[in-house]
């Protein structure tokens, strides 16, 4: 079944939770040390979810979505303004995860092209994501989808990141249908 992209809401929190963590745990075995992979919990970061969503959801232009198909979230996405002191552009994909059952069969595509669709429609001529070196899978889908490595690297709790951008001038009067 093809899912089915919408705005997260906080019933989502477990369902976001269990997305980030199993996809952590699929993407990131061998790039990541184990034993941080191993501490993650979906019930502990479910509670921290509920209790900071507000907060997390106070600039009124992020985009927290969710995709779902056969009545469970698959896929979690969530973007807005630009977070870098120095950013290259004026909007950010902060994450994006699919469950590794729905990897390549179109989850990711939908998010991406949602997130896109969204960050044009609040005037973002481009924006920018941050993904973990090394991981190539998800560096081929971010090339596919027209997101190019600039050069931005940082190291944040000891993980090497290379950042992407991409600039939606080319769509600006086109913008990505809903899929």
């Amino acid at each position: 079944m093809t899912a089915h992209v919408r705005e997260a809401t906080v019933a989502d929190s477990a369902g976001i939770a269990r997305v980030r963590i199993e996809t952590w745990r699929a993407a990131y075995r061998g790039l990541v040390p184990q034993e941080v992979l191993d501490r993650l919990s979906v019930e502990r970061e479910t509670i921290l979810r509920i209790e900071r969503w507000d907060e997390h959801h106070a600039h009124e232009g992020a985009h927290d979505l969710v995709a779902v198909a056969d009545g469970e979230v698959v896929g979690w996405a969530f973007a807005g303004p630009a977070r870098d002191p120095d950013p290259p552009a004026t909007g950010e994909l902060y994450a994006i995860y699919a469950i590794a059952e729905r990897w390549s069969r179109g989850v990711g595509h939908a998010l991406l092209a949602e997130v896109e669709r969204r960050l044009i429609a609040d005037g973002h001529e481009g924006a920018y994501l941050w993904v973990l070196d090394g991981n190539a899978r998800a560096a081929a889908f971010y090339e596919s989808h027209g997101w190019h490595a600039d050069g931005g690297r940082k190291v944040e709790e000891g993980m090497h990141e290379v950042r992407r951008i991409r600039t939606f001038s080319e769509r600006l009067g086109s913008a990505p249908s809903l899929v």
